[in-house]
């Protein structure tokens, strides 16, 4: 989404490096990485705001970033054009508007193997939505390492990772 609490590309030049800056709907390619960016609706940045989904194919595996997503359904549409989810990052309350049980609802919508909540600004959202996948017991991780193999026979799993600064 271009908009400041979500777009960070000028965090991200190494000295004469340049990022390969994707900026919105349409398919990309780098480095054998396959990614299609699909327009979704947001209320962040006031009424008309565009967000894009983005979906990703790497190592064999599907990720689906909802990015700044407020609706709690996907229009059909967006909903064909991602298929197959490994691993979706869902927001779950922060600007985007979306409550931590609208959220879980867009999650298993999808089907993903694995589901990891993002876009929250403190713990409440992350234990409502927790409560809703019946994964009250979760423990957050400093990383995650995955392998097509690892996630093998998965169905929606919530995975929540330690938020970094």
């Amino acid at each position: 989404m271009n908009h400041p609490d979500y777009n960070g590309v000028e965090n991200l030049s190494f000295g004469d490096r340049e990022p390969f800056v994707i900026s919105g709907p349409g398919e990309y390619e780098i480095k054998n990485i396959f990614i299609k960016g699909i327009p979704s609706e947001s209320k962040v940045g006031g009424p008309g705001s565009v967000n894009t989904i983005y979906t990703l194919n790497v190592d064999k595996m599907n990720i689906c970033f909802l990015g700044a997503l407020s609706s709690k359904t996907l229009p059909a549409e967006s909903r064909e054009a991602i298929d197959n989810v490994d691993i979706l990052f869902v927001p779950i309350g922060g600007v985007s508007g979306l409550s931590p049980a609208d959220a879980y609802g867009v999650a298993v919508s999808i089907e993903p193997k694995v589901i990891i909540p993002m876009d929250y600004e403190d713990d409440a959202p992350l234990k409502k939505f927790l409560k809703e996948g019946g994964a009250e017991k979760t423990e957050a991780l400093d990383k995650l390492t995955v392998k097509s193999k690892d996630i093998e026979g998965k169905e929606g799993e919530i995975i929540v990772l330690t938020p970094s600064l």
